[in-house]
């Protein structure tokens, strides 16, 4: 018969994900919540975590692993940052343990590249790395972890050696929003990957990624010359983000070295036609499963589950 052996916690900063975890490895239970940082600060970290613990009927005492934002300075302890280069398979040993807690709690550190031109942090990506690390090729590897704040990762042989923050989700959002693009997009709805506005914006812009505010502007001047569509126009702006960002990322990677996105859901789906309108055919791991994978990596080198 399969035991519970320990408590896995993907905390975000607007997100909650936890998945109780058998003897065997194999996912028993699962809750998911908006509890994430920003809610879990008034309400008590240790009361949230408790709760979903308990909605499970999980026995007292399992130890939890955690990655994410609860190890964030305003988070529940901070969790520190491991500077880079760094092996991944350290992660787990500079984990911090949350006091004052019967269980054994564990909060993963992120990751800081301390570079004072190019300074740069993440965290809760840092597990989803350990977790793909089995996936990537020997040697070098670019990682393309996409978010709202998307991180480019260089991996050589388990050891991120540097990496890049591209704010386009948040870009994103403040032009579709509070820019005079807004009136283009009215109340378009999600966006196709596969949509030929969106594929060609990529196109235009890593073929010349220093006319994107120019290439932006089109989603207006389409839209009052041409009849662009409220979801053609949203399509073009999405694209001509995510394009300027992988410009940006494949021109500062090695050559020719291998692509791996690391993603789930639109946003995934989003990236992946983005990087085969830019020549790219990446390997596909699944964000959930990388998270999961890199807390259980963890788990077992601290308590060997």
């Amino acid at each position: 018969m399969v035991k519970p052996a320990y408590v896995a916690v993907d905390w975000g900063t607007s997100s909650f994900r936890l998945w109780l975890i058998g003897d065997d490895g194999a996912v028993l239970a699962e809750r998911r919540s908006g509890e994430g940082m920003t809610t879990a600060a008034s309400i008590g970290f240790g009361s949230v975590l408790a709760s979903h613990i308990e909605a499970l009927s999980a026995p007292a005492g399992l130890p939890v692993i955690v990655c994410g934002m609860a190890g964030a300075r305003q988070g529940w302890v901070e969790a520190g940052y491991i500077d880079v280069p760094a092996a991944l398979s350290s992660i787990p040993f500079a984990a911090v343990r949350v006091p004052g807690t019967a269980a054994d709690i564990r909060i993963l550190p992120g990751l800081a590249q301390r570079d004072r031109a190019h300074p740069d942090v993440m965290r809760g990506e840092e597990t989803q790395l350990l977790g793909a690390l089995a996936e990537l090729s020997d040697g070098h590897s670019l990682v393309c972890m996409p978010g709202t704040h998307s991180k480019w990762v260089h991996v050589s042989d388990g050891f991120v050696t540097r990496f890049s923050t591209f704010m386009t989700g948040e870009l994103f959002d403040a032009i579709a929003k509070h820019t005079i693009l807004s009136h283009s997009i009215g109340d378009a709805g999600a966006i196709d990957g596969n949509d030929g506005a969106f594929r060609q914006a990529v196109t235009e812009v890593v073929r010349n990624p220093s006319a994107a505010t120019n290439l932006l502007f089109g989603a207006r001047s389409g839209a009052l010359l041409h009849g662009l569509s409220p979801a053609d126009a949203k399509a073009l702006i999405s694209g001509t983000l995510i394009g300027l960002e992988i410009a940006g990322a494949l021109d500062a990677a090695e050559p020719d070295a291998p692509v791996t996105l690391v993603s789930s859901g639109p946003l995934g789906a989003l990236y992946e036609s983005a990087l085969d309108s830019a020549g790219v055919e990446p390997t596909i791991v699944d964000a959930d499963a990388a998270v999961r994978a890199g807390l259980a990596v963890a788990a077992h080198a601290l308590w060997a589950v």
